[in-house]
């Protein structure tokens, strides 16, 4: 685990390590590394997102396959249907491809704000599906009469009776055509995971039982019961066991067939939300299922509710936006340097007479062997603790103290190199006064927010340098003033990376997985904007780079808060003189990202 980063459990076969490199496990199979030197080449500085739209295609063909196989298995009537959620990623190098990858099947869109509907409006596939989620006002739900008018297939989630209320009133003030309505039930059941408490009896989201009721009276009164075509329920996202689903399935099911039985004849469709599970973990496998046991347990618990009620199978629709989108995107960034770089033997300021325990760390480092790593590696960690007792005594000197710190910490460092995999264990436990920091170009806030505020773990591991063993136990800093802009090491799920001279080499770091979400909640923390993006593309399996979108100005981020920037100018120029100004200028057309040898 500790060499290979866990690649075989998250990867998917997406990624592969080879020649002490990662590679793109498709075409070619091209080194992520000659990616990013050839963006360098091109000059363009800071960390670098790059996406992956074959992925995109790869996890559309492969959700439409599993249920597709699921329906012929079990000789199901109903037929399957998919939309992206919008908000997992709206950002047009994203969704463009990803409305291209889902032509065949009809992929759709779901919106859940009046900006997320326009853009489906403007860019989903007349006939491939729309629906509607969250909470709306008259204005939203008139915009889906329009959408109903351009001849889109949509389907507005009814969150509460009032926007059943708002459908009946642009109804009759309208000569639009009625989009069609679905229920968003609030199911006892909730879901697993993280994202649980998106179902169940307590969600934030869907209608009570009572609620259903009336909603199907409210339409039967006006005429309208024939727009009720879809029920709707989601339980949580990247659900990493199967039990609730198949819980919430029965419950949902049942309430369709009631309905049915009720006389809502054109009700057709069970939406299920997302939850399909997206593996994070680097360690071990969190999901206690596989994705087509997932969609067979959909299939046939849907078919045997239908047989017993004596209702129609159901169409079914899915919303897994993050199965979609995560794997396609990874941000590689620099380190741009190494915080205890100091820790070198060329460091050390060994005196012709140390002090004992110093004697004793130099025979620990010159003594240590495979055999005696361990137990070399604690009784160095021992000595340190008691130097620094005497250092704080006032018995040793500060050189004293530098030569501890570093002798520990070759220690160490050695210990790791001679141990075997199956000793890792025992080096979890390592003191973190004794770890490396390494300092990333980048911003966890804006390219990681779901770390920051949920502690959402990503896969990361360095793009090189993989035929050679990692020996430091690694803390990573972004370059934020804020100490909040850190991933440390933590024992129970350690990070090792390699022990290089920045001087002379570069060392980069992917972090995978993170095409959901992070793009789009990424926050300008100290005003850094996002990453430069990169389209991968291939033709004839050579690799090609597009639609690079540059990390943006300095200027342009202070126009995008609603700053002034010719008053800037302005207040700049007056105070200062040509030449200079002309160099403070160069500097606000360029991004905040830091610029070094391996930026």
């Amino acid at each position: 685990m500790l060499e290979n980063y866990g690649i075989d459990i998250w990867a998917d076969d997406n990624f592969i390590i080879e020649d002490g490199v990662v590679k793109l496990n498709y075409a070619s199979n091209p080194a992520l590394i000659n990616m990013v030197k050839e963006i360098r080449e091109k000059d363009f500085k800071g960390p670098l997102l790059f996406r992956f739209p074959h992925l995109i295609q790869k996890q559309i063909d492969k959700l439409y396959s599993l249920y597709d196989n699921a329906i012929n298995e079990y000789e199901y009537k109903g037929k399957f249907n998919a939309v992206f959620p919008l908000k997992v990623n709206q950002l047009p190098n994203f969704l463009k491809p990803l409305l291209k990858a889902g032509e065949k099947y009809n992929y759709g869109l779901e919106a859940g704000s009046k900006a997320e509907l326009f853009l489906a409006m403007t860019y989903n596939k007349i006939g491939a599906p729309i629906t509607i989620n969250g909470f709306k006002d008259k204005e939203m739900v008139h915009l889906a009469f329009i959408a109903r008018k351009m001849g889109h297939d949509i389907t507005v989630i009814i969150e509460g009776l009032n926007e059943l209320e708002m459908i009946l009133e642009v109804e009759k003030e309208t000569s639009l055509p009625t989009p069609n309505v679905g229920l968003r039930v609030r199911l006892f059941n909730s879901g697993s995971g993280a994202w649980a408490k998106s179902g169940g009896i307590d969600s934030k989201f869907g209608l009570s039982s009572t609620e259903i009721l009336e909603a199907f009276e409210m339409l039967e009164e006006n005429n309208l019961i024939n727009i009720l075509t879809m029920i709707h329920f989601h339980i949580g996202s990247a659900m990493n066991s199967i039990k609730p689903l198949k819980n919430a399935l029965k419950e949902s099911g049942h309430i369709y067939a009631e309905l049915k039985n009720l006389g809502a004849d054109n009700l057709s469709a069970i939406n299920i939300g997302g939850g399909m599970a997206v593996e994070y973990s680097q360690f071990q496998r969190t999901t206690q299922y596989n994705l087509q046991e997932f969609a067979n347990d959909v299939i046939f618990t849907l078919k045997n509710i239908a047989r017993q009620k004596g209702v129609e199978e159901p169409n079914i629709f899915t919303e897994s936006g993050r199965f979609i989108s995560a794997s396609s995107t990874v941000l590689i960034t620099p380190v741009l340097e190494l915080f205890s770089a100091e820790y070198d033997a060329e460091n050390l300021r060994l005196k012709e007479k140390n002090p004992p325990l110093i004697e004793e760390l130099r025979e620990l480092f010159n003594d240590i062997n495979s055999k005696m790593a361990l137990e070399f590696m604690h009784d160095s960690i021992d000595h340190l603790e008691s130097l620094l007792k005497l250092f704080d005594l006032g018995y040793i000197d500060l050189e004293d103290r530098s030569n501890a710190e570093i002798l520990t910490n070759l220690i160490i460092k050695k210990a790791i190199w001679l141990l075997e995999v199956d000793d890792y264990e025992e080096l979890k436990r390592i003191d973190n006064k004794i770890q490396e920091k390494y300092l990333l170009n980048f911003s966890i806030f804006q390219s990681l927010p779901d770390f920051w505020g949920i502690k959402q773990e990503f896969p990361i591991m360095p793009i090189t340098h993989l035929n050679k063993k990692p020996t430091r136990s690694a803390s990573l800093w972004d370059i934020t003033c804020d100490s909040d802009g850190e991933i440390e090491f933590n024992p129970e799920k350690p990070l090792y990376l390699h022990d290089v001279n920045l001087d002379k080499e570069e060392y980069y770091l992917g972090f995978f997985h993170v095409g959901a979400y992070q793009d789009i909640l990424g926050m300008r923390h100290n005003l850094f904007s996002h990453p430069t993006e990169i389209n991968v593309v291939f033709e004839n399996n050579e690799v090609i780079l597009e639609k690079i979108l540059e990390s943006q100005k300095i200027i342009d981020i202070l126009e995008d808060i609603d700053y002034d920037t010719k008053e800037i100018k302005n207040i700049l120029k007056n105070n200062l003189d040509d030449n200079t100004y002309k160099i403070l200028e160069k500097y606000l057309n360029e991004n905040s990202y830091l610029k070094t040898a391996w930026s």
